[in-house]
This record gives structure tokens, sequence and C-alpha cells, in this order.
């Protein structure tokens, strides 16, 4: 049915509910798994007023964090696979949206199927923060399966 599965997570006790149910299903299936994060780009700084320009991260700086706060989650990611007996890659993209930066991965890797959690954002906060996941509904030319 599905041959390669991949997990997008954020790092989240939700995300985690996905990393859980992807990893289950692969074994399950006999699927390849690839897990992935996407990181947030650096965005310099706006200056005004009395900001001082050395309370903000560089760029290097900003880089160096978002990769070490990816290698954890997908270190934890991995670890979860592992202890379900599943073969697991991990993935890293940085993107100004998560959607194009997993559909970015997914692609390259040649996945069928899309495993992640939606928070289940309805109303107001749903409009203004908008959703990742109905992005990637939108989006993907693969499966999406949503996990709550």
């Amino acid at each position: 049915m599905y041959g390669h599965i991949l997990i997008a997570t954020d790092g989240s006790t939700l995300a985690e509910k996905a990393v859980s149910c992807g990893t289950k299903l692969a074994a399950a299936l006999g699927a390849k798994l690839t897990v992935a994060h996407v990181g947030a780009p650096y965005a310099p700084p706006l200056y005004a007023g009395d900001f001082v320009p050395s309370t903000f991260l560089s760029s290097d700086e900003h880089e160096a964090r978002v990769r070490e706060a990816a290698d954890e989650i997908l270190k934890r990611a991995a670890a979860h696979a592992a202890r379900e007996n599943v073969p697991c890659n991990t993935a890293f993209a940085v993107a100004n949206h998560p959607y194009e930066g997993v559909l970015e991965i997914a692609q390259r890797n040649q996945c069928d199927l899309i495993v992640m959690a939606s928070h289940g954002r309805t109303g107001w906060s749903a409009v203004l923060l908008g959703s990742e996941t109905q992005k990637m509904l939108a989006h993907s030319p693969v499966g999406v399966l949503v996990v709550r």
C-alpha cells in the first residue's frame, strides 16, 4: 500500500503522537520511514528606537541553534523508531513555511505518504495563525494522514 512514509515533526507533544502512529504504520506495512523537521530561516531584525543590535542573534548563531534543535528532535524520533525496530532516516530543511520544506523532503525521498499532527485550531485562531495541515492537504501530491 505505502512503501515510504514521511513523518513531519516539530518536536511537540502532539507531534510525538504522529511519530508513534507513523512508526507503527511503517512497521505494519514494512515501509521505509523518514522523519523530517523543518526549521525557520534567519530573519534579520528590524532596528528602531533603542534596540541594541548586539541583543539579536547573527545568522550563523540562528542557523546553529535551529540545527541543534532539529538534531535533538530528529534524534528522539529516530530513537522511538529504533525501539519499534523500524529503520529510520532523518531529514532537515529550512523553509519559510514548514509545509514547503516537508513537501520538498517528501519529493526528494520519493515518499508516498506524509504523517503529521494537527493542533485542530478552529475559528479565529485558525484564520489568524493559519494551518500548516490545511496547506499540506491543499498542496501535497501524495496522501496525508493527520493525527490528533
